[in-house]
């Protein structure tokens, strides 16, 4: 590595994205591993489909040896502009009504909560109608 690393916005590297020319992010730095791709012991297709983004995460979770590391330094070529990296966003499932699997018995619920009282009141009434003397 030189005094100057050179300096490329994320656009930069992704016009890097196939098979004769791959260029890819991690922690912060630029490789080209363009010469790399048949050597990879996880395919090119894994390498490919890690251009135009940042890659830290998809080879962190590889659990890359230590050699492999080391290995990196000879395809580097500068840093990434951290400014030109989207943020990372936390999923959050879209918002959906709350469903209630006991819907159906809260509805029974309510309308026994206005037809009992009003039953009893009619049967009240009969009773007295029916009981009542002539």
């Amino acid at each position: 590595m030189g005094d100057e690393a050179k300096i490329f916005t994320l656009s930069q590297v992704s016009e890097h994205n196939k098979a004769h020319d791959c260029w890819i992010v991690i922690n912060g730095k630029v490789y080209d591993v363009t010469k790399f791709l048949e050597d990879h012991p996880g395919g090119d297709e894994v390498l490919l489909s890690s251009t135009g983004k940042d890659a830290t995460d998809d080879f962190e979770d590889v659990g890359h040896s230590e050699s492999a590391r080391e290995m990196m330094e000879q395809y580097y070529v500068g840093e990434i502009d951290p400014t030109t990296i989207p943020k990372k966003t936390k999923y959050t499932p879209p918002k959906q009504p709350h469903y209630n699997q006991d819907k159906t018995s809260e509805f029974i619920i309510k309308i026994l909560q206005f037809l009992v009282p009003l039953a009893i009141l009619g049967l009240a009434v009969g009773i007295r109608i029916y009981t009542k003397s002539p």
